[in-house]
């Protein structure tokens, strides 16, 4: 036992704020009024530990003194209080217990520490068993955590069973078809009985041998739903179509693309109608008619690329480059649906690895949701289901979570909530990549190459992942599915991207596959026709996998590349310099087959003709129901009898509310190259609907952005899929048109969400009449969708997923082009471009691309000021959007009927433009409606109702602000007044002794950085010298090296900059531990100082790095130091989440060589993006900072006014404090995002955004 140290870290009251929530939300969701308290304790076990470290790492590692208070073995409790522990499941990936090993390895390289964490709840207060038990179901998901006692165990030394060999089922080639069955039964597969007597016929046939387990399972994996989209190939025999209001634009729609494909294939008996092929012959139409010149093709099987000619200016003036531009969508509808955290985080890992394996470099996100009403109560949760806002709140903490870590800009966050996703979540996640083409290899693998495993390690999470999301699940099912939850490891996939953005890394690679579904098996199996795989080299986490389990895990962050035998050996090189794990596996063989071998015995030995059968042959016959004219969801709109009443219920409404609490737990601003933030104006509260991001650029500048949008509605769907795809469409392009965009170069990718398909013909007509919609829109547009996803499977118990077809469009734009969405000035005109429809409600599609022609041109000619496409929200909705963001007024025109601004309005778009425009408008011949005019005065009239800005945005907010919280709480009148301490200004400024025309900044990178790239550009822009390094610590001998290289840059430089990021995910439970073990090292602390105190250096932490620079103690106190209990520190913001949204500070010093440049009393606008920002210290310290000048940034209003108002001081942050320097003003942290600017960069955020530190410490040394 005494083997065994335990250890207990639990928040200070002030800081407590996971307690503080769990609290409210067991009182008020779970109804525990006799709960008086809620105390929540990290518990960390610890062995292998020398007693001098693990004294050091006490107040370094598993605490912060400032804010933590730390109990060794046990801790108290009152009497009567109730305790429980929850930790992971064996074979979960803990971040904090693995983040925590690194750190501590940090401080002795030597030494080999264990740790586990669980965390420990304490509650006090008259609490039944029952309603214990109630708690405790609340806060453990058995899908990836169990309860654990408060027993200390011997040993954390981990014993696994030596696994037993892979099973080989005898006698099963020529099994009778009973035993075969009940063989079938037993082993709980994804595919069909057909399939596996298809198996039998191989093995008995062509094998003449039994079966491996292995086999069988590599089998149900390659041939699963979700890896080879069997339902969508599934083909389609007798399509009938029921006689109805509707029958004849869906029934001629079916015949033309019957006719074309006939004509594109000419008899050929593998070419027959299925869901895929009708998803795919628009695209191949198209491109076959020239209209489709610009996709890239290849035969890897990455995400949807194509060509872009840049003009890009290296210094030299521009030059036109070829650029690749990927996109891509990705679901993980079931995986999010038991474990909400883990499936959206590797949602979002798994979109990023398409393009990435592709090699290029992902630099946007958007996330589209969709949810079952999240404001219910606890009691309407169905059985085997989590809460819906369990669900929802969990998702989206862990889809920001991992891309917060990654470093990947999201643009757009919307959530769509519908009664029928309570059957299963919809969670999608689309990204934008790109990559210059020179960079890109497309070779075929060749008998010889060898290919590499990179990145992460092989575990039991994700074992039949591919499989789980293709089955159907029911409320027994749900309790099995742990092992198909992976965890994911964003900052080992920052690795990969760091690797592969390296021209002289991508060059090397003829081919590469990511690990997706299927694990080893399927993404090496499908590099190369003919393959050996050495299983015992694959990296495991922990011993005791057997081969079946290394062969089809899907442990998330791997990826597969293919190189020449004589590349070997640099490739392996130029991983180790990325600190990235790189295995040889597997050989490319000239024969054919797909060899797996375990102990040095094949396991898997299939040919690829029988694997690429992907399973028998599957048919069915298709009925496709018609909608009623009587229930047009396109026409259907209720009586107006009050404007008021009618205006605040829509912006209240669930599907029109604001989601800012949602949308602003995603880092938006990382790269530099988002153009429109995802809420625009001084207020920041106009949504906007197309993402827009300029392309990511290591050195150059250029005006390219490309655009992204989505539509879809459920509820159109479920009245008419065709229509509801049509629309979806429609609605993604306008979309692109209002932000700027010309349709004509729009390309696709499609979302499809269905229920699992039966035998029933009537359920197969569902996804059908959506994909000939989709198809008939393609095809009248001249416009492909070249990619896409189809998930089949939303179906629990009896209850179906609503039909589902999101649309994304993809544009390719200039920076002059881009129109953001907020109202701009007042006396402007509101105008609504309308289109026309048909007699069966559907888009007329010439007229519409006429009039989408005419509003660009009219957008280029600067004459539309603002515009946002209408949706089944109708056009009040959006005029209330686009006027929140500068607080001005609408008055809607009173001509109209009040049911005319509540009335869905698919694909028109609303636009602000001069009065004396109008005439312009008319002269263009486009078709339009005037609907109302700008008023400075902030409040909405119609026809002599009036409702006041306050009320609109109370109602637009309040719906789900119980769910996604924007603010944490009150704050007095005092607090407020107090912030507010002037300026301060001196002449006694530090004078650089040592100049130097060019300064040296040593940019350090560790696993968590992703803010390196942003700060390089913006030092070398200022006109300094720049210097990355990766600390290494795969190994003590890394550890060792990295120590020794990190204090010679250090040497060399005159600026020290510590970029943002999440140093080790920000764990173990606190920010930038992993840096601060690395430079209390003693070589690397003395370089630091002598810097300083030698040299005259300057250093820098921004976000992540001032959160280093507190810990370490350079700020305030200009030296490295341990922190003591009254020391000023950052802790988690006071909201409990993490906080992205473009903040004004002020300056408040002039005593900082860094604010040189910078006006005194002068505000910014700059970006914010943490979790940890919240600066807290005593009275007596914050007088200090103030009277010494060290406060250097204060988070202001949008009068300039230091504030506590958490919509400005988003941290709460004592005294709005933003930023501080040393005594002496030569280090300073700051928290808000100074390196994220440049030209084009957040158009829709208003105020000076250009801060000038860089440029002031550059010229610090002149």
């Amino acid at each position: 036992m005494a083997n065994v140290k335990r250890i207990y870290v639990e928040k200070k009251a002030p800081y407590a704020v996971q307690a503080r929530e769990l609290k409210q939300e067991l009182k008020e969701y779970l109804d525990m009024k006799e709960l008086e308290d809620v105390r929540v304790l990290i518990r960390y076990d610890v062995e292998a530990l020398s007693e001098a470290t693990y004294e050091k790492a006490l107040v370094t590692v598993f605490s912060e003194p400032p804010v933590d208070t730390v109990y060794e073995g046990t801790f108290d409790t009152d009497n009567g209080d109730r305790v429980f522990s929850v930790e992971y499941l064996p074979g979960q990936f803990d971040q904090r217990a693995d983040s925590a090993e690194q750190c501590v390895k940090l401080l002795n390289e030597k030494e080999e520490p264990l740790i586990r964490s669980a965390v420990t709840y304490v509650l006090r207060g008259t609490i039944s068993d029952d309603d214990f038990e109630k708690i405790k179901a609340y806060c453990i998901n058995p899908v990836d955590s169990r309860e654990t006692d408060e027993t200390v165990p011997d040993t954390l030394v981990a014993v696994y069973a030596e696994p037993e060999e892979v099973k080989i089922f005898e006698g099963f080639k020529d099994m009778p078809e009973d035993e075969l069955k009940n063989l079938y039964d037993s082993l709980g597969l994804a595919m069909t009985f057909k399939d596996f007597l298809h198996i039998q016929n191989y093995f008995r046939g062509e094998e003449n041998r039994d079966p491996s387990m292995t086999e069988i399972r590599v089998l149900d994996t390659y041939w699963s739903d979700h890896c080879r989209h069997t339902t969508f190939l599934t083909e389609l025999k007798n399509v009938t179509f029921e006689e109805g209001d509707y029958t004849k634009p869906v029934k001629e729609t079916f015949d033309a693309y019957k006719k074309a494909h006939e004509a594109m294939y000419q008899g050929r008996e593998d070419k027959f109608v299925s869901l895929m092929d009708i998803a795919l012959l628009g695209m191949k139409k198209l491109r076959a008619e020239g209209k489709l010149d610009d996709m890239e093709e290849s035969d890897e099987i990455n995400a949807c690329s194509i060509v872009v000619p840049v003009e890009v200016d290296h210094g030299k003036g521009p030059e036109t480059e070829e650029w690749l531009v990927f996109f891509k969508n990705e679901t993980h509808n079931h995986p999010t649906e038991i474990e909400p955290f883990g499936g959206a985080a590797t949602c979002l890992g798994g979109a990023i690895r398409d393009p990435l394996s592709g090699r290029g470099y992902v630099y946007q996100a958007m996330r589209v949701t969709g949810a079952a009403d999240p404001t219910k109560s606890l009691k309407e949760t169905m059985e085997g289901k989590l809460p819906q806002r369990k669900i929802v709140t969990g998702a989206a903490q862990g889809y920001s979570s991992y891309g917060n870590q990654i470093g990947l800009a999201t643009g757009l966050v919307d959530e769509i909530y519908h009664p029928g996703y309570v059957a299963k979540r919809l969670e999608i996640g689309a990204v934008m990549g790109a990559a210059p083409r020179k960079n890109v290899i497309r070779e075929n693998s060749d008998p010889g190459d060898i290919i590499i495993l990179l990145g992460g390690r092989t575990g039991r999470d994700g074992c039949g992942g591919a499989t789980g999301s293709s089955k159907a699940h029911n409320t027994a099912s749900i309790d099995t599915c742990g092992a198909e939850v992976q965890k994911g490891n964003a900052p080992t996939e920052r690795k990969i991207q760091r690797l592969f953005r390296r021209e002289e890394v991508s060059r090397l690679i003829k081919k590469c596959n990511d690990f997706g579904a299927g694990g080893v098996s399927v993404a090496i199996g499908e590099l190369a026709d003919g393959l050996t795989v050495d299983l015992d080299k694959v990296p495991k986490k922990y011993a005791g996998l057997d081969g079946t389990e290394l062969a089809i895990s899907e442990s998330q962050e791997r990826m597969a590349v293919v190189v020449d035998p004589k590349d070997v050996d640099k490739m392996l090189a130029f991983a180790e310099e990325e600190n990235l794990e790189a295995v040889c596996v597997a050989t490319v063989t000239e024969s054919p087959r797909l060899v797996l071998k375990w102990r040095g015995k094949e396991i898997v030995n299939i040919s690829r003709a029988f694997l690429d059968t992907n399973g028998a042959h599957q048919e069915t016959d298709v009925v496709v129901t018609m909608p009623e004219k009587k229930d047009n969801y396109l026409t259907t709109v209720e009586k107006v009898e009050s404007f008021r009443k009618s205006f605040l219920e829509k912006l209240s409404s669930l599907n029109a509310c604001s989601k800012k609490g949602l949308v602003e737990m995603f880092d938006s601003s990382i790269g530099a190259c988002t153009v429109t933030m995802p809420y625009g104006g001084r207020y920041q509260l106009t949504p906007v609907q197309t993402m827009v991001a300029k392309l990511p650029m290591l050195d150059g500048d250029c005006d390219t952005v490309t655009m992204m949008s989505y539509g879809m509605d459920p509820y159109l769907m479920s009245w008419s899929p065709y229509h509801g795809a049509e629309y979806a469409v429609l609605t993604s392009v306008a979309k692109i048109v209002a932000a700027g965009g010309d349709y004509t170069k729009i390309r696709f990718t499609f979302q499809e969400y269905f229920k699992r398909m039966t035998e029933d013909p009537k359920r197969w007509g569902e996804p059908m009449a959506a994909l000939l919609g989709a198809y008939d829109a393609q095809i009248k547009l001249g416009l492909p969708s070249i990619g896409g996803k189809d998930s089949m499977s939303g179906t629990f118990n009896d209850i179906d997923v609503p039909p589902t077809l999101c649309s994304f469009a993809v544009d390719v734009a200039k920076l002059s082009d881009v129109v953001t969405n907020e109202l701009k000035e007042a006396g402007s005109r509101l105008v609504k471009f309308t289109i026309q429809r048909d007699e069966y409600s559907l888009p007329d599609f010439p007229s519409i691309m006429e009039q989408y022609s005419k509003i660009t041109a009219l957008m280029r000619a600067g004459v539309i000021r603002s515009a946002y496409a209408l949706d089944g929200n109708g056009l009040a909705d959006a005029l209330a959007k686009m006027a929140f963001g500068n607080k001005l007024g609408v008055t809607f025109c009173k001509h109209k009927p009040k049911e005319y601004f509540f009335t869905p309005a698919y694909g028109e778009i609303v636009a602000e433009i001069a009065e004396d425009d109008l005439a312009k408008l008319d002269a263009a011949g486009v078709a339009y409606a005037k609907v109302g005019k700008v008023t400075a005065e902030p409040k909405f009239v119609c026809d002599g109702e009036e409702i006041s800005m306050d009320e609109a945005l109370e109602a637009w907010t309040q719906t789900l602000e119980g769910v996604f919280p924007t603010r944490s709480g009150a704050v007095d009148a005092q607090e407020e007044e107090k912030a507010d301490a002037g300026t301060y200004h001196t002449d006694e400024i530090y004078v650089c002794r040592h100049k130097t025309a060019k300064p040296n900044v040593f940019i350090p990178v560790f696993p968590g950085t992703n803010c390196e790239y942003d700060t390089t550009r913006s030092f070398e822009a200022a006109g300094a010298q720049t210097k990355s390094l990766v600390f290494k610590n795969m190994t003590e001998q890394n550890i060792t090296d990295s120590v020794a290289a990190f204090e010679q840059a250090i040497n060399e430089s005159q600026i020290l900059m510590f970029s943002g990021g999440f140093s080790a995910g920000d764990e173990p439970d606190g920010s930038a531990k992993f840096i601060t073990s690395i430079f209390r090292n003693e070589r690397i602390s003395e370089a630091v100082h002598r810097l300083l105190d030698e040299r005259d250096g300057l250093i820098l932490g921004i976000c992540n790095g001032f959160q280093a620079l507190v810990k370490l103690g350079l700020v305030p106190y200009g030296k490295i130091t341990t922190q003591t209990p009254d020391s000023p520190t950052l802790t988690t913001n006071r909201i409990g989440r993490h906080i992205s949204k473009s903040v004004y500070t002020k300056v408040v010093t002039d005593k900082s060589p860094w604010l040189q440049e910078a006006q005194l009393g002068g505000v910014y606008a700059i970006p914010a993006s943490h979790g940890e920002g919240r600066f807290v210290a005593n009275d007596e310290w914050l007088k200090k900072l103030f009277e010494n000048g060290q406060v250097a940034t204060q988070y202001v209003d949008a009068d300039g006014n230091p504030t506590m108002d958490e919509d400005f001081n988003p941290n709460a942050s004592y005294m709005a404090i933003e930023g501080i320097t040393s005594p002496d003003g030569r280090v300073l942290g700051k928290m808000a995002h100074s390196e994220r600017r440049g030209d084009g960069v957040a158009m829709n955020i208003y105020g000076d955004q250009d801060q000038k530190i860089f440029l002031s410490g550059v010229n610090y040394f002149k």
